[in-house]
């Protein structure tokens, strides 16, 4: 009996030991204030850019205790930020907090660097909107966009862009983005006088999405078009860009150039953003779709989408089929989906398409047919299919959907023999596709190479060499760590 006590007294002790050895949530808050600081006064941003990414791993661990000893930490007490962020942390016990918070007060130093009080004023707005008090997250958003635009740093224009998006957010869960719309267009013509280039990337993208989400395709397209370009620095925003442009194209009936856009943002996108990656499959699948084309069944396959693009299947084996009367009970039994999604519009611009491969099939099944059998199965169901059998089939004729001429004395459908495929140029055109794809790609991969300053003119020594190597592997493993917890 007394061995199993000591047992348990141990067990016990050096659980306290192992977990006092681990360092606490408000240790590495403190250490990402000192990373800051140093890429601040060094004017290193890829620090900064660490700092974000670390960050992004505390997020579930983020208490109100701990923040409010963090901003002791960070900020002097009795300061306007100090003060104002503290009014959106609730008061908790003592033993909420982290073994060293009580005494972080005592130790820490007050920093005077904006990029630390913005890095605070990003803690706080995080921790309010994962607490789901979007009001006072829309309240903090504001005061930290009020604060931002009276400091011009280049390091804290990472600080700023990860800013811009939650104060977009934030008045979108409230349902109130169109109150911003115009702070937002201010916001982007200060980051371009300033050039800030980041917050220009994101701040064009928040106004598409602001646009978008009341269905102004037409001004969201006349600013895209008129906004100042430049290389992309963000590969999230540039994924971002490309979905929304994507959309914009599709809704003007620029299918080719929306189905370019939508698929290299699939393919851009990071494999842990996975609810973006199934928004650009959806509407991939209905732009290949309007363009005639039958997205490949491991498109619907694919790991972890396979349940959310269940109706665009069904809707693709309708197409493919060509029965209209499938068609529409498809798209009636998935119309909450595709309201939620927002291709109700889209859907409707499909009947067409239905029409057309089924008269496509026909035509290669039969050398001759009569034009009431064309629209029995066809399953028009107007007050005159024979007369609606007969435009279809000639607007068909006249776009080159089908090679077939109409019988109009004897109402017949005439089909024409189909040649050698091998005979004519679309084996080369595809080829040709395919070789401009591979040669774009290669140009996008050596665009895309990013070599340290002043590499060639300084030898790097074997203690520098060690130290990056270190912090390589350091920011590998945090890379692989947050592949759940990141918020694209």
């Amino acid at each position: 009996m007394t061995q199993e006590v000591e047992m348990k007294e141990a067990q016990a002790l050096s659980n306290t030991v192992s977990s006092a050895s681990l360092p606490s949530t408000l240790q590495h808050l403190k250490e990402i204030a000192s990373l800051i600081e140093t890429g601040a006064y060094a004017k290193e941003v890829r620090r900064i850019v660490r700092a974000v990414r670390l960050t992004i791993m505390l997020r579930r661990k983020l208490k109100a205790a701990t923040l409010s000893a963090f901003l002791n930490f960070a900020l002097a007490p009795g300061s306007e930020a100090h003060s104002k962020l503290s009014s959106y942390l609730p008061k908790e016990d003592d033993r909420d907090m982290d073994v060293d918070t009580a005494s972080s007060a005592a130790q820490g130093p007050k920093h005077s660097l904006p990029d630390i009080e913005i890095y605070c004023y990003l803690l706080v707005l995080i921790f309010l909107i994962d607490q789901k008090r979007y009001d006072e997250a829309k309240a903090c958003s504001s005061a930290s966009i009020a604060r931002l635009k009276n400091i011009n740093r280049r390091t804290v224009d990472i600080l700023a862009s990860r800013l811009y998006f939650y104060y977009s957010y934030s008045h979108e869960l409230t349902n109130s983005l169109a109150e911003i719309r115009g702070n937002l267009l201010a916001l982007h013509r200060m980051a371009t006088l300033r050039r800030d280039e980041l917050g220009q990337e994101t701040l064009l993208n928040l106004l598409l999405r602001n646009y978008l989400h009341y269905n102004l395709y037409d001004q969201a397209e006349k600013l895209r078009s008129k906004a100042p370009r430049f290389e992309a620095h963000s590969n999230q925003q540039f994924c971002r860009y490309l979905f929304y442009l994507g959309k914009i194209r599709t809704i003007q009936l620029e299918y080719t150039d929306a189905k370019e856009s939508l698929l290299q943002a699939a393919r851009k996108a990071p494999v842990a953003a996975r609810g973006f990656r199934i928004q650009c499959n959806k509407w991939a699948i209905i732009v290949r779709l309007l363009l005639g084309e039958i997205p490949e069944r491991t498109v619907f396959m694919q790991k972890g989408m396979k349940k959310a693009l269940t109706p665009y299947f069904e809707l693709t084996n309708a197409v493919r089929i060509g029965d209209l009367e499938l068609f529409r009970t498809v798209a009636e039994k998935f119309s909450g989906t595709f309201s939620s999604d927002r291709t109700n519009n889209l859907i409707v611009r499909l009947r067409h398409n239905v029409i057309r491969t089924g008269l496509r099939n026909i035509s290669i099944s039969y050398s001759r047919i009569s034009l009431s059998d064309v629209a029995k199965k066809l399953r028009l169901d107007s007050d005159n299919p024979i007369a609606d059998a007969e435009s279809i089939v000639a607007k068909a004729i006249r776009d080159g959907a089908i090679d077939a001429t109409i019988d109009h004395a004897n109402g017949w459908m005439i089909s024409k023999e189909t040649g050698d495929i091998y005979s004519t140029n679309e084996p080369q055109i595809a080829f040709h596709s395919r070789i401009a794809f591979c040669l774009n790609m290669h140009n996008e991969a050596i665009k895309a190479l990013r070599f340290p300053p002043n590499s060639h003119k300084e030898k790097e020594s074997a203690e520098k060499r060690r130290e990056r190597q270190q912090q390589e592997q350091e920011l590998a493993k945090h890379i692989a760590e947050e592949e759940d917890d990141d918020d694209f």
